[in-house]
């Protein structure tokens, strides 16, 4: 009779091995799959945009110490963006402007993690917010503008109106439409004009307010669009019941999504630790203890 492998042996090790994997996830071909989850890397996004951050480039030599983000092996420099971690051969500058690169108190890291992904999010909110701030700005010019003409444009209009349609007189008749718009806006009172042109240049500013302070990640800003978003929601979901529209809807589903972002994600009012939980994630994946931890 065969003896069985003794345990020190290569054969014996492997065939333990064999008998543990089917105990803990039975035999070949009835485990589950391991499922690939992708990750969204805002740092490869920005890099693409706007290139890699690599240090060292104009360096004569680097050394042991600079294995965080520069090596020289076989004569090809290998340098480690220390935005997304890429390393990129290429080879040692031929006019150097330096001998050494600058020590690690002079070198501003760009950000990374969650403080990179929050800065991205926070502009694409403020440049939405700048283009709702020139609209509603442009909005307030016309109808102040409307104001301050009203007679000589209600004239041109109907003139205007007159000649097209071969009628005289004020045409009145229209019940709907954009000529029904225009007429309506024409009768208003210029005082009332002058209060629409006011809340819409006030709401401009509220707008404006909002692109400044989130483009420079303002924390007040934060909370100033929070509560702008949520207080305009009720009137957005009015709206969707009177006439539902596409871009009402990706309005709606937008602001919903900002709120709830602001919300959570930045941990307003205190939630899920408020700002000091929130400076010590932003802060796990910046510096350089958080490029050591991850050099290979």
């Amino acid at each position: 009779m065969r003896e069985p492998a003794e345990a020190g042996s290569d054969g014996g090790k492997a065939a333990l091995v064999e008998q543990e994997n089917r105990r803990a996830f039975g035999p070949p071909g009835t485990q589950r799959p391991h499922r690939f989850r992708p990750r969204f890397h805002w740092e490869l996004l920005v890099c693409g945009v706007r290139g890699h951050e690599l240090i060292g480039t104009d360096a004569a030599h680097v050394g042991p110490e600079h294995r965080v983000f520069a090596r020289e092996e076989n004569g090809v420099r290998w340098y480690r963006c220390v935005r997304c971690d890429s390393w990129l051969p290429l080879p040692p500058p031929r006019d150097p402007t330096r001998d050494r690169p600058p020590p690690r108190d002079e070198i501003e890291l760009p950000l990374r993690g969650k403080a990179l992904r929050d800065k991205v999010v926070l502009r694409v909110i403020a440049i939405d917010r700048a283009i709702h701030f020139l609209v509603l700005g442009a909005v307030a010019v016309a109808i102040f503008l409307v104001a301050t003409n009203e007679l000589r444009l209600r004239d041109f209009i109907f003139r205007v109106v007159n000649a097209v349609e071969g009628t005289s007189g004020n045409p009145t008749s229209h019940t709907h439409g954009i000529v029904h718009t225009v007429l309506h806006a024409l009768e208003l009172r210029s005082s009332t004009l002058y209060a629409l042109a006011g809340a819409a240049a006030g709401y401009a500013v509220l707008e404006g307010a909002e692109a400044v302070g989130l483009w420079w990640q303002k924390r007040w800003a934060e909370y100033l669009t929070f509560v702008a978003t949520c207080v305009f929601l009720p009137y957005e979901i009015w709206e969707l019941t009177k006439s539902v529209s596409p871009l009402k809807a990706i309005a709606l589903v937008l602001n919903i999504v900002i709120a709830v972002y602001l919300l959570l994600a930045k941990r307003l009012f205190g939630l899920r630790g408020g700002a000091p939980a929130e400076e010590r994630e932003r802060a796990r994946d910046q510096g350089w203890s958080a490029l050591e931890e991850t050099t290979p």
